[in-house]
């Protein structure tokens, strides 16, 4: 490949890499407002984010059709084929995370715009949504950084979400157990803390595609152990 047909690609890779980044800015946001409307009880910023998940659509299927287009004028090898795929696998990620985010904002918008009495304990959720952005934030540090150490420490916190999970749903079917009138509400809260679970799993896919990127190892459904061995060997 001519030198400065090298470096027009190398410029094409670079701005569809600046792309993933600015839709992944785009999805942290949607996912922080999701939060917010909720802990604040804000309907009006619950139905923004379902309004604004259509902007990331819209950049998955442009990035997705300029990786279409980069594959057939380019055909790509090696190390540049799995910056291609990669991103194409991320993005899809992403999409589904800002899905899971809107999913929250419905079911917030749903949980406030009814009349009843009983405000949901958000607490818990907060917690675990908190630790589920950090995640979300280190994944796509590390896709930019090519960084495998903060790959890892991505697959060490999806532990940490699923744990909290688990102990939220304890305490809801507890607390729909004690009061049957707390169904409702519990199962609303119960849809939340599952959508921040997924959320966590697509973070942590996404660092798990950024091992593949950059050893060419695929380390889908490892145990931490092996990820880990993979990764950082």
């Amino acid at each position: 490949m001519p030198d400065h047909t090298a470096k027009q690609f190398d410029a094409e890779l670079e701005v569809i890499r600046s792309q993933v980044l600015k839709m992944g800015g785009m999805v942290e946001e949607q996912f922080t407002r999701a939060i917010e409307a909720l802990t604040d009880g804000n309907s009006s910023l619950a139905q923004q984010v379902v309004s604004d998940d259509y902007n990331i659509n819209s950049l998955e299927l442009q990035i997705d059709e300029d990786c279409s287009s980069i594959i057939a004028r380019r055909q790509p090898a090696a190390k540049d084929l799995r910056m291609i795929m990669t991103v194409v696998k991320i993005i899809t990620d992403l999409e589904r995370i800002g899905d899971e985010a809107s999913k929250i904002a419905r079911m917030t918008a749903s949980i406030y715009g009814s009349d009843r009495a009983m405000v949901p304990r958000t607490y818990e959720i907060q917690l675990v949504a908190d630790i589920a952005l950090v995640m979300l934030r280190n994944a796509l540090d590390a896709f930019a950084r090519l960084d495998l150490t903060v790959a890892a420490s991505v697959v060490r916190q999806d532990e940490l979400v699923d744990k909290s999970f688990s102990s939220i749903l304890r305490q809801l079917i507890t607390f729909m157990m004690e009061d049957p009138r707390t169904i409702s509400h519990a199962i609303e809260i119960l849809f939340i803390a599952k959508s921040i679970e997924r959320i966590g799993d697509h973070a942590k896919n996404i660092s798990e595609y950024v091992v593949y990127l950059v050893k060419g190892k695929d380390v889908r459904h490892t145990s931490l152990e092996a990820f880990e061995r993979e990764a950082l060997s």
